[in-house]
């Protein structure tokens, strides 16, 4: 209940802060892609293949690519205003229920990649930190570097070689198996196989940082007087580990992975593409393709709003892990 006050506090800041932020980065974002050649109707009119100029008039008109651009943005504001994101000109749909559709996808696949990440991390790093300079912990600082390196496009290519047309264990592609009909527990043990490929393929290079990071910081705090106060009281080096080095060490990890969140998204956008996962990302790729700038806006406002939240959370486990910590 003493943290009660603490957490309203990292709240009441977050909100305060996170308006004129989310503003800016609305008018950023719509003049940066308003700076991109051609539009949705542009794009139209050249797949009909026999547009004339009158019909890409005509189009333009209608969903106001011809007005000035500050008008334009006005628009869309006055949309923001009362809750609405927009019509897609290429899908013909509110921009809302499409991101709707797709966001659970993404936000599985991120969710699974990011605790996939933080817990393999975490625990490469302890081992590391624990046999520091002896085999494990070179074994382990090689693999690091080997995820840090490597793309994510060509580690998700491999592992459909290896894991689907090799071995046959898990599908190349998709959110479910088409047709298949499953229910209840069947339907969701079939779309937790197909995430399993895409997760890895998002999450391994994470794991190579927050493993570093958990390293280094662990081996800081060892040296720290509180740790040798511990062992001198007879602490076994378990106890020692877990209750004063890697929860002091966490905290740097923490902030990390909500730094990193955004970058979770933009990975989504390669990852869901190798693996034609419906998401958020391939969503995103398909926007950029065809000049659906309405859609493009909202994904980015969306991953704005997610990251904003996400630093709120963090904020509050950093004062659980670091009662010293005070929110500001």
């Amino acid at each position: 209940m003493r943290s009660l006050p603490r957490i309203l506090k990292a709240l009441r800041r977050t909100a305060v802060q996170a308006v004129p932020t989310i503003i800016g980065i609305v008018i950023l974002n719509f003049f940066l892609l308003r700076l991109t050649p051609g539009d949705a109707a542009d794009v139209l009119a050249g797949e009909a293949g026999a547009a004339t100029v009158e019909t890409l008039a005509a189009l333009k008109a209608k969903f106001g690519f011809d007005l000035p651009a500050l008008q334009q943005l006005v628009a869309y504001l006055n949309n923001l205003a009362h809750f609405s994101l927009g019509v897609s000109p290429r899908y013909n749909q509110p921009v809302s229920d499409l991101i709707a559709a797709r966001l659970p996808n993404t936000l599985s696949l991120m969710g699974l990649a990011l605790g996939f990440a933080l817990v393999i991390g975490i625990t490469f790093g302890a081992v590391m930190a624990s046999f520091v300079g002896r085999v494990p912990d070179k074994v382990l600082s090689v693999l690091s570097l080997l995820f840090y390196s490597i793309p994510s496009f060509w580690i998700g290519l491999m592992l459909i070689v290896l894991f689907s047309v090799k071995l046959g264990w898990l599908p190349s592609g998709g959110a479910e198996s088409i047709g298949a009909g499953l229910t209840g527990w069947e339907s969701i043990l079939d779309r937790a196989r197909h995430q399993v490929l895409p997760a890895i393929s998002l999450a391994l290079f994470y794991v190579a940082i927050y493993a570093r990071l958990t390293r280094g910081d662990m081996l800081e705090v060892k040296a720290q007087d509180h740790v040798r106060t511990a062992r001198a009281k007879g602490l076994s080096p378990f106890a020692v580990t877990r209750g004063h080095v890697l929860r002091n060490a966490l905290i740097p990890v923490t902030t990390m992975a909500g730094i990193h969140l955004a970058g979770l998204m933009g990975g989504a956008v390669v990852v869901e593409t190798v693996y034609s996962w419906p998401g958020l990302g391939r969503l995103a790729y398909e926007a950029v393709m065809g000049r659906d700038f309405n859609v493009l806006l909202g994904i980015l406002l969306l991953s704005s709003l997610l990251v904003v939240v996400t630093n709120a959370l963090i904020d509050i486990l950093q004062a659980w892990l670091d009662p010293r910590i005070e929110v500001r």
